[in-house]
Formats: structure tokens, C-alpha cells, sequence
């Protein structure tokens, strides 16, 4: 470690680039920093160089989107510079709005005692607006509170208008936007009413005082001679209009990031914010970081490929000096179940080999794609953690299709009943368990459905519960569990867009489950299965690993950003799932997803195989199997620098329950003796 008072020899400790971007002077900067070129690493020097060029430690602001990151850097430049580095500004947007807000916000009508609403009160405080218009009581659909708050949100921070938000996000709203901007007037009334302020007001009080008030703005701005902001790619429109507004006075703004990592859009950030600077901030000075210390050539030389055919982007080139390495592997499985099958044994031949288990990552473009995987790891007893997507097994609306299985494999299923009944509309626990006497009554017969008189709410629900229940009691023995699915998702999928406001994620839960299904020889061995290994199990392997330390690492795309792992498996590399569906109806979304393919193929330190099964089950595509496409971002060009590999394993032949002849034994009375039971 460097004594401090040690001279910091940049030209020694950083590459040609790393210099010219920590050494730069005056003015605006961009640093295209591609994936592993120690962006991080020229940003602290850059600190570092201007606190030794004289510029006091409490003129410079450093901008960052974690509080962790934060501390991180500042920590390094502390290490780097010493003492002088204390006085230095950082931390993230909100904080830093949150701290110019409580001293100049009464300058600009804000009381200084204001109270900072969490997420979970904003969505409160959005419920109560919602109920005093008589929203909550009307009879045709009208958005939850906690969509409310999404939208409102999205509004704030992109700047785009309330009717545009809801006619490409919630097609279903499109109609109410009117009311909707009610419901947020009358949040905002009650903000202001009892003082309080949420996290996007945070944002939009900053530039509200910079841009409101020349005199107010020009003192804010006057605080810092230079700004500098990391992943400056993920910043939204009203951050930027901050930045401009922060330095437009002195030009000195230096932004860090990497367009081709630019994939929260979902969460409102813009790249065009990192395409545009050059012409939104006159005389910048654009330096690439270009030499990657991450991961080994063959990999790179892939990832290189797969980027280079963005429509816009700036052009860099990553390359490493370090030698060797495998090319990444691109495998070729018959179905998920063989995808899940390769990956496994290829995680335990490495983990063989010396890898730890969380060196290694599974990626993937959506929560749902790993429910068989995350069955399969239960199963073979691998501890691992998932990050980002809800867990398979525990989201409700699985549950909701379990039961209606559970029912038919055995209509005494009293808990099942229960859950379906009160899936119903105006359907309560009263009114359920009038349901359930009757079927008791009948003898658990389904048909005893039709006696029952449903509230008027339920009424079609009803019906079709009762003709859902009269289908599937006559179904062949050979009819397969997928068929099934299939058959009763006809009327729960309408149940289901009636309970929930963003169904399309849980619409792919559904479409998995089917998946999965169909790998098992019954409805019995399918349910059995899923009973053996509970979603208590598997959230205790989910959440963490339990005894061991060490625990493989599931993971959405999104969530890996950031990471690195020694071997990366990217599964489900086909057209409709990554690149998404929803992504095919414009360019921007599109690119959008090819950017998001290269930041989890570029996770990756030595190992790297992207995976795409050759056919898939499901409703989204009918009732059989269908042929699937490699991702159109694996093209010719990508392909010709991977190892091609087909992955063919022997399925395991199902065994047959054994019949054992001798003294009959009833398995309850143990029960029945042990308690005293009748």
C-alpha cells in the first residue's frame, strides 16, 4: 500500500487511457469505459489528479447510484490522496438532492422539518388518493396503488406524459388517464399538506431550484468547480437536465460509463443521455477505455462481435494482454430439460475441477426461464442464490394452477378448494366454505359446483369453473399434464387478469410451468415431485446457502450487472425469450436487448457457454412443441468464433411402482392410535 505522502506516479499505475481520462484538464469529459477496463480505477485517479492540481476537496461532487459505491470510491481516493481527500462530496443523487434541499429548500418555499416518505408510505399515501375519489369502489378496472405509484414515477423521472406511459405500459388504463392524473394531484395535495416529500420529489425539487430561479440555481451551481458521475449511461432525463443545469456555468463535467451497459430503460434511464453528450456539452473530449482485465480474448473477441452490430454506439475494441483461454461454447439442447441437464454437470465438473460454486453464474433475461433449473440444483442438493425475479414456486399464481391440479389428482383436497374458491370474484370465506359443505355433502364430487349460488360478481366465473371441472373429469387416462394446463389456464388466465395490473410476467410463469410439466410421466409424479421439494426448501436454498459458504449464483442479466464470475452459463438464447417478445415491436427496445446479451456474456472471466434449447412447450406458442430460434444476436459472425456443441443426454427410464403382497396394514390408524383419533 502507498504511504501517503508518497507522490501518485499516474503515468506508472495507469494505462495510456486510465491517464489521459484521470489527467485530463478542464471542461467536459467522457470516458467510454467497456466492460472490465478499471473505469472505477481512472475515476478515483481523476479525484485524485484534481485534489493534487489544487482544487479544494469541497468543490468537487462525485455522483454515483449507490451509497456502497460511494463509500467505495471515496474510500480509494482516500487511500490514494490522504487527508486532503476527506472534504470531497459524494454520494448518490438522491442523497445529494436530499442535502441541497434541507438548505436551500426553504429558500424556495419548502419547509426545512419536510419528512421523507419511504416506498411502502408513498404507495399508502397513493391508496388514500385513490379511495377519497371513489376509485377503490368502482365497477369497471381501475390501476392498484402500487401501479399508481409505478406510473407516477416513471412520470417524474423520463419525462414522459402520463397518457403515453399508460397507452404503451398498461394498454388497459389507456382510457382512465384522465382520473389517473386525479389520483395524482390529490397525492401530490396531501404531500404538501402534511409535509412530506417522496424519492422522486427529491429530483425534481433539485432542478426545480436550479432551473426556477436564476438566483437561487446560479448559487447551487456555484458550489462545485467540478462534477464527475459514474454509470453515467443509466441516468434518466431528469438527472440530466441536473448535470446541464449543475455545470453550465463552468463546463467542468466529467461523466464515466459505457453505452453498451445501458439496460434499464424499464427503470427510466436513457442512453441517448451518453450518446448526445457530445453535442449537449460543447468541446468534449471523448477517451475510450478499451483494454479489458476481466476476461481472456476468446471471449472478448465474441462479446466484440455481438456489440458491433448496434445501430449506434460508440466504437471501442476490448482486447487483454493476458494469453490463452477456450472459446466460449455454444450449446445445442433438444429441449430446457437437456439445458438443464448440460449445465448441471458442467457446473459439477468444474466445481470438481476447483471452482467454487459461487465463482460460477447461471444468466438469464427473466426470473421464470430457471424454475426447471432451480427444480434440478433442489434436487441434486447444489446450494445456490437467485438474484433478481420472483422464486418459481412461491409466486401465487403458480400456486393457484397447483391447486387446480391438486383438485383433480384428489377432489378431497379441502385446501386446494378453498384457494380456488376465493380466486372467484365477491368470492369470501364464508361463501367458500358454504362451497366446500356442499361438496362434502356430494361426496367431493366437482359437479356439486353447479348447486352452489355464486354472489353476481362470480357468477361467470362460476359458470366456467363448473364447465372447467365437467372437461376435465371425463379426460382420458393418456391426456398429459401440459394438456391440462392448458385446458384450465382457459379460465384462470382471466381470473388472473382481473386480480393483477402487469399480468405478462406471470402469464410466462404459467407458459414455464407448462414447460416443466411436460418432462413427467403423470399429474401425480409432476405434483409429488413438486411436494418433495417444497418452495420452503427451495427458498432456503434461494436465499441463502445455508451451512455452506460456497453457493452457485442464479441470476436475471439485469441483476449480474456489475459482476463477474470465473465460468457464466447464459440459458434460453433463443428468439422470444432473449431477445424478449415484448422487445420485437420497436428497434430501440431491441437494441435495448442485445446490449443486455452483452453484459451478461461479458460477466465472464475464463469460462463462458451460451445455451438455447431446439424445441419448447408452452401456451404462448400452442398446444405441442415448437421449433425454437437461436437469438438472432448469435449470428454467423458470433458463431463463428464458439465452439459449437450439441447436448444429447440418455433420458432416465421410469421405474414402475412395485406391488408387494402380504398382510394388509392401514397407514392412518398409525395416526389415528397415535392422537385418538376416531
Amino acid at each position: 500500500m502507498r504511504r501517503m505522502a508518497e507522490p501518485i506516479d499516474f503515468a506508472a499505475e495507469l494505462n495510456p487511457q486510465q491517464l489521459a481520462a484521470a489527467t485530463f484538464g478542464d471542461g467536459p469529459l467522457l470516458v467510454v469505459a467497456g466492460a472490465g477496463t478499471g473505469k472505477t480505477r481512472a475515476l478515483v485517479y481523476r479525484v485524485a489528479h484534481l485534489l493534487g492540481r489544487g482544487v479544494p476537496p469541497h468543490r468537487i461532487l462525485l455522483l454515483t447510484f449507490t451509497r456502497r459505491a460511494s463509500q467505495e470510491m471515496l474510500g480509494r481516493v482516500a487511500r490514494l490522496a490522504g487527508a486532503a481527500s476527506a472534504r470531497v462530496h459524494g454520494g448518490t443523487f438522491h442523497a445529494t438532492a436530499h442535502r441541497l434541499l434541507r438548505a436551500y429548500g426553504p429558500a424556495a418555499g419548502l419547509a426545512k422539518d419536510f419528512t421523507i416518505l419511504d416506498q411502502g408510505d408513498a404507495v399508502d399515501l397513493m391508496g388514500m388518493s385513490r379511495a377519497s375519489l371513489g376509485f377503490a369502489q368502482r365497477k369497471s378496472r381501475f390501476p392498484k396503488k402500487e401501479t399508481l405509484q409505478h406510473v407516477y414515477s416513471r412520470h417524474v423521472n423520463t419525462e414522459i406524459s402520463v397518457e403515453d406511459i399508460l397507452r404503451d405500459d398498461l394498454p388497459q388504463f389507456a382510457e382512465v388517464a384522465a382520473d389517473v392524473k386525479r389520483v395524482f394531484a390529490g397525492y401530490t395535495t396531501r404531500k404538501e399538506e402534511r409535509n412530506l416529500v417522496d424519492y422522486d420529489d427529491l429530483l425534481l425539487f433539485w432542478v426545480a431550484m436550479l432551473e426556477g430561479s436564476p438566483e437561487l440555481g446560479a448559487r447551487i451551481s456555484a458550489l462545485y468547480d467540478h462534477v464527475l458521475v459514474d454509470e453515467y449511461q443509466d441516468t434518466n432525463a431528469l438527472q440530466a437536465r441536473i448535470l446541464r443545469a449543475m455545470c453550465g456555468g463552468h463546463k467542468n463535467l466529467t461523466v464515466v460509463g459505457d453505452d453498451a451497459q445501458s439496460i434499464y430503460a424499464f427503470r427510466g434511464a436513457n442512453v441517448r443521455n451518453m450518446l448526445d453528450f457530445p453535442k449537449q456539452f460543447e468541446g468534449t473530449t471523448v477517451v475510450a477505455l478499451e483494454h479489458n482485465y476481466r476476461s481472456t480474448q476468446p471471449i472478448l473477441d465474441v462479446t466484440n462481435t455481438v456489440i458491433s452490430r448496434a445501430r449506434q454506439r460508440f466504437t471501442k475494441n476490448l482486447f487483454t494482454r493476458r494469453t490463452g483461454g477456450e472459446a466460449p461454447a455454444l450449446v445445442a439442447a433438444r429441449d430446457e430439460h437437456e439445458q438443464t441437464s448440460w449445465v448441471v454437470d458442467r457446473i459439477l465438473e468444474l466445481h470438481e475441477q476447483g471452482t467454487p460454486l459461487r465463482e460460477m453464474a447461471v444468466l438469464f433475461r427473466a426470473g421464470y426461464m430457471s424454475a426447471d433449473l432451480e427444480i434440478e440444483l433442489t434436487n441434486r442438493k447444489i446450494p445456490f442464490e437467485k438474484w433478481g425475479g420472483l422464486k418459481f414456486l412461491e409466486a401465487a399464481h403458480v400456486k393457484d394452477v397447483l391447486a387446480f391440479l391438486r383438485i383433480l389428482e384428489n377432489p378431497r383436497d379441502e385446501v386446494s378448494w378453498f384457494r380456488i374458491l376465493l380466486l372467484l370474484p365477491g368470492v369470501g370465506d364464508a361463501t367458500a366454505r358454504s362451497a366446500i359443505d356442499l361438496l362434502v355433502a356430494r361426496g367431493w364430487d366437482p359437479s356439486a359446483l353447479a348447486e352452489l349460488v355464486p354472489p353476481p360478481r362470480a357468477r361467470e366465473a362460476h359458470t366456467a369453473l363448473v364447465h372447467l371441472f365437467e372437461s376435465l373429469r371425463d379426460a382420458t387416462a393418456d391426456r398429459t399434464v401440459p394438456a391440462e394446463i392448458a385446458a384450465l389456464r382457459r379460465m384462470y388466465d382471466a381470473i388472473l387478469r382481473e386480480r393483477y395490473d402487469r399480468v405478462e410476467p406471470r402469464l410466462a410463469d404459467l407458459d414455464q410451468l407448462e414447460i416443466i410439466s411436460a418432462k413427467f410421466p403423470s399429474r401425480a409424479a409432476f405434483l409429488s415431485e413438486l411436494a418433495l421439494e417444497p418452495p420452503s426448501a427451495t427458498q432456503d436454498l434461494a436465499g441463502g446457502s445455508g451451512t455452506e459458504d460456497d453457493a452457485l449464483i442464479l441470476s436475471t442479466a439485469h441483476s449480474a450487472k456489475g459482476r463477474e464470475w470465473d465460468a457464466v452459463f447464459v440459458i434460453w438464447a433463443v428468439d422470444g425469450w432473449f431477445p424478449s417478445s415484448r422487445a420485437l415491436r420497436s428497434d430501440d427496445e431491441l437494441e435495448e436487448e442485445r446490449r443486455l446479451m452483452y453484459v451478461a456474456m461479458t460477466r465472464a472471466r475464463h469460462h463462458l457457454a451460451v445455451l438455447y434449447p431446439l424445441n419448447s412447450y408452452g401456451s404462448r406458442w400452442g398446444s405441442d412443441y415448437s421449433i425454437d430460434q437461436l437469438s438472432r444476436f448469435i449470428d454467423v459472425g458470433v458463431r463463428e468464433r464458439m465452439r459449437r456443441m450439441a447436448a444429447y443426454p440418455a433420458p432416465a427410464a421410469a421405474g414402475a411402482a412395485e406391488q408387494v403382497p402380504g398382510t394388509p396394514l392401514d397407514l392412518r390408524a398409525l395416526l389415528r392410535g397415535r392422537f385418538g383419533a376416531p
